[in-house]
């Protein structure tokens, strides 16, 4: 049953998977109507899945009405075309699973989960309780999201809790760790599904085997990825390297306290709505945008 279901979340969710951009207005007042311009333009750029409520979705700040607002907007557009994940930034067992549990009715393929990210941070043992009572609670199969700097898990511990809980099929791998992302690869079971995070390494993970990624980048210039994985697994390892080195000059003027801010500017150079991150978040500034503009065109020049 547990390999049933990792089979199927690994062939479902390979490729490109972007984390949506949620769409604040100058207020800070989410505007939940604008999610199905941007799912479109990620759809129709050959995206394998979306996931909403994750770190460039600013997912940390949304209170729980806004979730669940955001999630049934987000699965509306969508619309059954591509397979939907759904982000946990929260600080409880208790509140992953309420979350949740009012998206019932809803078409979920994942959870991508990270571990709980104030300030105190549980045992292993823990935080394996923590993943198996949102499956046992949910039956939903969970991705790990590793992104949390004081509670970042090593490739060890993650294979522990996709051993010990069924329902933890697979994880994406951030924070730049490619030692582990290639650990995991190497580690993992052939059922589990292993995505990258690491926004500067796309073709270098993908050349080791991730089975796609969650990123930034894949959010801001989703076309560009797209077709950066797939001339990887092509074998063109040449174009890969091209459109890697654009994609790295991209990532390196994107300020990281704003980069949702960053990436909403991007998608809008690309001709949707220019909408604002949530407050205290920084605007992107003008001498920013002259920065990302500078790189941009060469980057778009690999999406036709």
């Amino acid at each position: 049953m547990a390999n049933d279901i990792a089979k199927s979340v690994r062939t479902t969710l390979t490729g490109i998977l972007p984390p949506i951009t949620m769409p604040f207005d100058q207020g800070g007042n989410l505007v939940s109507e604008g999610l199905k311009g941007q799912i479109d333009f990620m759809i129709e750029s050959g995206v394998r899945g979306v996931v909403a409520g994750g770190s460039t979705g600013e997912g940390h700040t949304l209170s729980t009405d806004e979730f669940v607002e955001a999630m049934n907007a987000t699965h509306g557009a969508v619309s059954g075309r591509v397979p939907f994940v759904v982000g946990l930034i929260v600080n409880s067992t208790k509140e992953a699973v309420e979350r949740v549990e009012r998206l019932d009715g809803l078409s979920i393929a994942a959870l991508q989960v990270t571990p709980v990210h104030y300030l105190f941070k549980p045992e292993l043992e823990s935080t394996i309780t923590h993943f198996r009572s949102i499956w046992d609670a949910t039956g939903i199969p969970i991705l790990i999201y590793n992104v949390i700097p004081w509670n970042y898990l090593s490739a060890e511990e993650m294979l522990t809790i996709m051993d010990e809980v069924p329902g933890v099929v697979g994880m994406k791998q951030s924070s730049g760790d490619l030692k582990s992302l290639s650990d995991l690869l190497l580690q993992a079971r052939p059922e589990n599904l292993v995505l990258t995070g690491i926004d500067a390494l796309l073709y270098s993970g993908f050349s080791l085997g991730a089975h796609g990624a969650i990123t930034a980048l894949t959010s801001a210039v989703p076309g560009v990825t797209v077709k950066l994985f797939d001339a990887v697994a092509a074998g063109d390892h040449q174009l890969g390297k091209e459109i890697h080195f654009k994609l790295n000059a991209l990532w390196n003027v994107l300020r990281h306290d704003n980069l949702p801010a960053c990436v909403k500017y991007i998608q809008s150079r690309q001709g949707l709505p220019l909408f604002h991150p949530r407050p205290p978040m920084e605007q992107v500034s003008e001498e920013q945008k002259s920065a990302i503009d500078r790189h941009l065109a060469d980057v778009l020049a690999f999406a036709g």
